[in-house]
């Protein structure tokens, strides 16, 4: 599965772009690879879930997961919707996630409020939020229909 995600990576061309600097040092031994969600990679979302399972043996898989936590049953079962990419990388798109990532096997966070997280044990739900430049960047797109909204209004007295 890994692999196929690692390939279908490849196709891909629409993830948001970031400027990448090394953030960790990931030095264990089976790779530092990561399944994520398009929901952090293209649609903006910061992670608000994410799990750690044991690595596919063979494979450059740190064993992370990481998840928007808004994904639904459908979207989960589209692997079309997941890619692989390094765990630096994913930390460049969402930093917060950078004090958990060396956390043991079997560790489930979930994002509790804008900058932190907590150990998920299904009693809270988890914090959405999106990553500040999309979120400015939509502000700004709405002030502009806005602005073409009040002056299509004045044009047309």
């Amino acid at each position: 599965m890994i692999m196929e995600l690692f390939n279908l990576n490849k196709k891909k061309a629409d993830f948001i772009k970031i400027k990448v600097e090394k953030l960790v040092d990931w030095n264990e031994s089976n790779g530092d690879g990561c399944v994520v969600s398009d929901k952090i990679t293209k649609e903006g979302f910061k992670v608000g879930y994410m799990y750690r399972e044991k690595p596919e043996e063979g494979r450059p898989d740190s064993g992370w997961r990481f998840l928007a936590g808004n994904e639904d049953e459908e979207y989960m079962n589209d692997s079309n919707n997941h890619h692989i990419f390094a765990v630096n990388t994913i930390c460049n798109y969402d930093k917060d996630i950078i004090p958990y990532i060396k956390a043991k096997i079997g560790s489930v966070y979930i994002r509790v409020d804008g900058n932190s997280f907590g150990i998920d044990d299904g009693s809270k739900p988890i914090f959405l939020d999106r990553q500040i430049d999309n979120l400015r960047l939509k502000e700004f797109v709405c002030i502009l229909d806005l602005e073409y909204l009040c002056v299509s209004t004045r044009n047309r007295r």
